[in-house]
């Protein structure tokens, strides 16, 4: 690393310049012993100090982070029209891309996510859907508006339930009804970011982990 070389560096630099000292005033008396000595112990202090400032360094790149699968959306009983919920889909696999707090982002059934570790899986059930009416919101701003209202999940290959949020998307004037889609991805891919993940030792099984024993 760049900084051990540099701590190094300026160790060995240190040393020599303290050992050169010795030499020019060694017939100097305790004076230069004084010195020579609280060279010595700054030395001491310095080299420790950096050298852990480069190990937090080291370690701050944070957890390694998670991947998602999202799965196609559940209508669940509301009568969604099947062109919402394909563009429910199409949107939060756009707006989860585009948060980057999940690397790589799996389209549901992608058999790339099947040995991949630290994998979720997002599931999305519509709970009220108001269909809404362009026309009328055109019209008038107190009604026509378009909303949807699911309760989205992140759990993982077994189940567990990492993150479970319920969220909201409207079109109240201007654009069309599928814009509710839109604005539903860009509320839930938001939700999930400000949410903090767990990291993967608290929740992923120990065989996962590779600590399976034996």
């Amino acid at each position: 690393m760049k900084t051990n070389k540099k701590t190094s560096l300026a160790a060995t630099k240190t040393t020599l310049g303290l050992s050169g000292f010795h030499r020019q005033n060694k017939h100097c008396g305790p004076l230069a012993a004084v010195i020579l000595l609280l060279g010595a112990l700054q030395l001491q202090v310095f080299v420790p100090t950096v050298l852990a400032e480069s190990s937090a360094d080291g370690n701050s790149g944070g957890a390694r982070p998670w991947s998602v699968q999202v799965d196609r959306v559940d209508p669940g009983d509301v009568g969604l029209d099947p062109s919402f919920g394909a563009a429910i889909y199409e949107n939060l696999l756009e707006e989860l891309t585009k948060t980057e707090q999940f690397k790589p982002v799996f389209r549901s059934g992608d058999r790339n996510a099947n040995d991949v570790p630290g994998l979720l899986i997002l599931k999305t059930t519509v709970q009220k859907y108001t269909p809404g009416s362009e026309t009328r919101r055109a019209v008038t701003t107190v009604s026509g508006a378009t909303k949807l209202n699911v309760r989205v999940q992140l759990v993982t290959r077994e189940g567990q339930v990492v993150q479970e949020h319920v969220v909201d998307g409207n079109v109240r004037f201007i654009g069309g009804n599928l814009r509710a889609t839109h604005n539903l991805a860009h509320n839930v891919a938001a939700t999930l970011k400000k949410s903090p993940l767990p990291e993967h030792a608290t929740v992923l099984p120990e065989k996962e982990n590779g600590n399976m024993s034996k």
